[in-house]
C-alpha cells in the first residue's frame, strides 16, 4: 500500500515510479501440467488443455525457492491440467513442504495412488480438494468422460480412507460445481446435476471427506476472463435457486456429525441476487500482487484470466529473476484495468480490493505492523 500512494503521487508529478518492493505474492496457484485424462463438459480450461508446452523440474523448483525466499507463503496446485499428471507430484509436494510452504492440491482424483503418495508430506492446514460434481457413478462418467474405461466415482471415493490413515491432518473436500439445464460451454450441453446434490453430500460424508463445496457454474466469455451467467431470464435464475435452496438444506441433514456443507462465496451471492454487485471492481486489482499464477504457459495475474494474454506477466520462468517479475507486476497494476478488464467477472476478491482501495487513496497513514493477530492461514 505504501508504494501504491509513492507510485501514485510520483505518477501525479511526471516522476518516475518508485521501484516495486523485492516481494513475491503470497500465494500462488501454480499449474504443474496442462495435461489431462478428462474431457469434462463444464472445463473453464478447456482450450489450454493438453498443450505441449511443459515446466523443466529444476526450473520450477528454482522459481518456488526464489518465491519462497521473497515472501511466497503458499503454493495451491491446480488447474488447467491435472496435477497429479505431472511425472514428480509427490517429489514436488515435498520439495514445497521442505520451503516452509502451505500446500494445497485440486485435483479430479484419477490418481489416487499418487495422492497417497504425497499425502505423508502435508501438514495441519493444508488440504487437498477433488473436483467430482455428482453423486452417483452415472453422471459422473457423462460430465468428466474419463480417458479410463473403469474408472468410477466408487473407486476415486475408496482412497480416501486410506489417505486419512497415512495423514490425519490433510482435510479432504468434494468439490461440487452445480449445473443445470441451459448451461453449456460454446456448443457443448452441459449434463445437469442438481438433482445429485443430496447423494453427492451423502457419498461424501461416509467416503471419509471432511466437507463438500458446492459452487454455481462459470463460463468463460470472448475476452477470456471466467463469468457466472446464472440463466437466460430471472424466472429460470429463481427456479434455479429455489432447487438449489431445496437440496442445500436436504444435503445438511444427511451427512455425519461434523461433516460440513458449504456453499462457495459464488453461490451465496447468486442465491442472495447479488452476484452482480460483485462485478464492480476498482480500477487497480490490488490482489495481484498478493496472489498469482503460474503455468506452463505463463505467469499470469489471475486464475479469472488464466492463459489470457493481456492478463500475462511473463514466462513460466519469470519468478527465477525476481527483478522481471516485479517490473511485470508493477506493469500489471498501474496497466491492467480491472474496472474494464472484471466488470462481468463475479470476484471473490471484491470487497478485499475495494478495502484496499481505500487504504490507498486515505490521509491517515499505514500502520507499520498487522492490526491483528496472524491467523495463519496463507491460502488466498
Amino acid at each position: 500500500m505504501q508504494w501504491q500512494r509513492a507510485a501514485r503521487k510520483a505518477q501525479a508529478e511526471g516522476r518516475p515510479l518508485p521501484d516495486l518492493p523485492d516481494l513475491a505474492p503470497l500465494s500462488i496457484n501454480l499449474d504443474l501440467t496442462t495435461a489431462c485424462n478428462y474431457a469434462c463438459d463444464h472445463c473453464i480450461d478447456w482450450d489450454i488443455l493438453n498443450s505441449k508446452v511443459r515446466h523443466e523440474d529444476q526450473e520450477l523448483r528454482d522459481s518456488l525457492q526464489r518465491m519462497a525466499e521473497r515472501g511466497l507463503r503458499s503454493v495451491i496446485l491446480i488447474g488447467g491440467g491435472e496435477p497429479t499428471l505431472y511425472p514428480g507430484f509427490a517429489a514436488i509436494v515435498e520439495f514445497c513442504k521442505g520451503l516452509g510452504l502451505s500446500v494445497a492440491v485440486v485435483s479430479n482424483g484419477s490418481r489416487g495412488d499418487r495422492l497417497l503418495a504425497a499425502a505423508p508430506f502435508f501438514t495441519e492446514g493444508d488440504w487437498i480438494r477433488l473436483s467430482l460434481d455428482s453423486g452417483s457413478n452415472e453422471v459422473f462418467r457423462r460430465m468428466h468422460n474419463p480417458s479410463s474405461r473403469t474408472l468410477s466415482l466408487d473407486e476415486i471415493c475408496s482412497w480416501m480412507p486410506r489417505i486419512k490413515a497415512a495423514n490425519p491432518a490433510v482435510q479432504l473436500g468434494f468439490s461440487y460445481v452445480i449445473t443445470w439445464k441451459g448451461g453449456s460451454r460454446g456448443d457443448v450441453k452441459i449434463v445437469e446435476n442438481i438433482h445429485e446434490m443430496v447423494m453427492a453430500a451423502k457419498r461424501a460424508s461416509d467416503a471419509q471427506f471432511d466437507y463438500i463445496s458446492f459452487k454455481p457454474f462459470l463460463e468463460r466469455q470472448q475476452d477470456g476472463a471466467e463469468v457466472m451467467d446464472p440463466a437466460k431470464s430471472e424466472a429460470e435464475l429463481q427456479a434455479v435457486i429455489a432447487r438449489i435452496q431445496q437440496n442445500l438444506a436436504e444435503a445438511r441433514v444427511v451427512v455425519r456429525p461434523g461433516f460440513r456443507v458449504l456453499a462457495s462465496t459464488n453461490l451465496r451471492v447468486l442465491m442472495a441476487g447479488t452476484w452482480r454487485d460483485y462485478t464492480r471492481q476498482p480500477k487497480v486489482c490490488h490482489m495481484q500482487m498478493l496472489r498469482q499464477v503460474v503455468t506452463p504457459l505463463g505467469t499470469f495475474n489471475c486464475p479469472a484470466h488464466r492463459g489470457v494474454e493481456k492478463a500475462q506477466l511473463g514466462g513460466k520462468e519469470l519468478w527465477q529473476v525476481p527483478a522481471a517479475a516485479q517490473h511485470a507486476t508493477a506493469r500489471l497494476l498501474q496497466g491492467f484495468d480491472a474496472s474494464h478488464e472484471c466488470r462481468e467477472v463475479t470476484c471473490l476478491y471484491n470487497s478485499t480490493n475495494w478495502w484496499l482501495e481505500e487504504l490507498v487513496e486515505a490521509d491517515a497513514p499505514l500502520p507499520q505492523a498487522a492490526p491483528a493477530d496472524e491467523q495463519r492461514d496463507w491460502f488466498l
